[in-house]
């Protein structure tokens, strides 16, 4: 498995190498109803095989009280993997330390058995497990629940540490998002852009424009059912976010013209400011900024042509992950209402044509998105 580097405003992708404190806070989640919630979405049936991949730590008791309910539901419970080198002997099963014996090249073959891999804070393509489950996932087999609980982010795109308020907020949208009625209106969406274009502008000069018409759309929508895997067209489908809300999808590369004017961030370590990179046919055609452009030259070209690429339009719909108004801050990876994200770089794990070692992800939050000219989404708040 290649790997990518994620970079979010400038940022980089971090959730992945996150150590144990980064993760605590002082806030009280009810796992109960968390873990409840999830193997509800699930919808198990009898018979199916279950593993759970997670960092000893604040969510041990989430992944004992999953354990409860998925053999509550009848499914067979698998064991729970450490990503650490340190796994608690009331973890282990049979399946699980033959785990720990499969040589890493062979641990596809073992984990194909596997329904339903849940991964919980810690778990990250950095452990082996986590990644052969990706690769089971990319045969058409099974499905991931992916619960980071992380992915809070200033408006200026800097990472946020989890606390007691991002907890509460987080656990109110898991457990009080109507699954049903966010799937409905991302299906909605889906249907308005299939056969026309996309347009997103903000007032700082992003102005561009789209067209998917058969791309295939994730839609975060919750829906972690076997069933709901039989319409998957690519690995992305096949993972299930927890807290939900956001519809991807690469568009056709050729299709993708115009500008995309980006927050003030950090390109190749340095700061750049009014950086504005003009695309034609998916491709990156000229580069300006009014500081340190020198910069985003340099991390585009050491991203190769990936770097050059245009990889993803992304919308965030749910209601209650939208930026809150009193105190602004993007939650959850921009699944909120609203929230746009404009990414460079590597998608095919979206269906799309373009490769590489690089993916950079931007969010937008007053963002205008129109479809076939009707707007949507009007500088940020979500009218449709």
């Amino acid at each position: 498995m290649k790997k990518t580097l994620y970079i979010i405003l400038a940022s980089i992708f971090l959730f992945s190498c996150r150590e144990t404190d980064t993760m605590s806070s002082s806030g009280d989640l009810d796992f109960h109803s968390i873990s409840h919630k999830i193997i509800e979405q699930a919808h198990l049936q009898p018979g199916e095989r279950v593993l759970l991949v997670v960092k000893p730590g604040r969510f041990d008791s989430l992944a004992l009280e999953l354990k409860a309910h998925l053999e509550e539901a009848g499914a067979i419970y698998l064991g729970i993997v450490s990503v650490d080198s340190i796994q608690p002997q009331s973890w282990s099963t049979d399946f699980t330390n033959k785990l720990r014996i499969t040589a890493k090249d062979s641990l596809v073959n073992v984990l194909s058995s596997v329904d339903l891999g849940i991964l919980l804070p810690g778990a990250t393509p950095a452990n082996d497990v986590y990644t052969a489950l990706q690769q089971v996932l990319n045969q058409g087999k099974g499905r991931t629940v992916h619960f980071h609980w992380e992915g809070a982010y200033s408006i200026n795109g800097e990472p946020l540490k989890m606390d007691s308020k991002i907890d509460s907020f987080y656990q109110y949208a898991l457990l009080k998002t109507d699954y049903t009625a966010l799937s409905q209106k991302q299906q909605q969406f889906e249907n308005a852009m299939r056969s026309t274009w996309v347009e997103v502008s903000t007032p700082e000069g992003t102005n561009l424009k789209f067209q998917i018409r058969d791309r295939p759309v994730t839609k975060q929508d919750g829906n972690a059912t076997m069933a709901h895997m039989a319409s998957a067209k690519n690995l992305i489908d096949r993972e299930v976010e927890f807290p939900s809300g956001a519809i991807r999808v690469a568009p056709i590369e050729e299709s993708v013209e115009g500008t995309i004017a980006f927050p003030d961030a950090m390109w190749n370590n340095v700061k750049a400011e009014k950086v504005i990179l003009t695309f034609v046919k998916g491709k990156v055609t000229e580069v300006n900024a009014t500081m340190n452009k020198d910069s985003v030259v340099a991390e585009l070209n050491a991203g190769g042509d990936a770097a050059y690429s245009f990889r993803e339009f992304a919308l965030g719909f749910n209601p209650l992950l939208k930026v809150p108004a009193d105190h602004k801050w993007i939650p959850y990876y921009g699944y909120g209402a609203g929230v746009v994200r404009l990414s460079l770089g590597d998608n095919s794990e979206l269906g799309g044509n373009v490769k590489g070692n690089y993916v950079r992800w931007n969010f937008f939050t007053n963002a205008t998105v129109k479809v076939n000219g009707e707007a949507w989404v009007l500088e940020g708040v979500m009218i449709r």
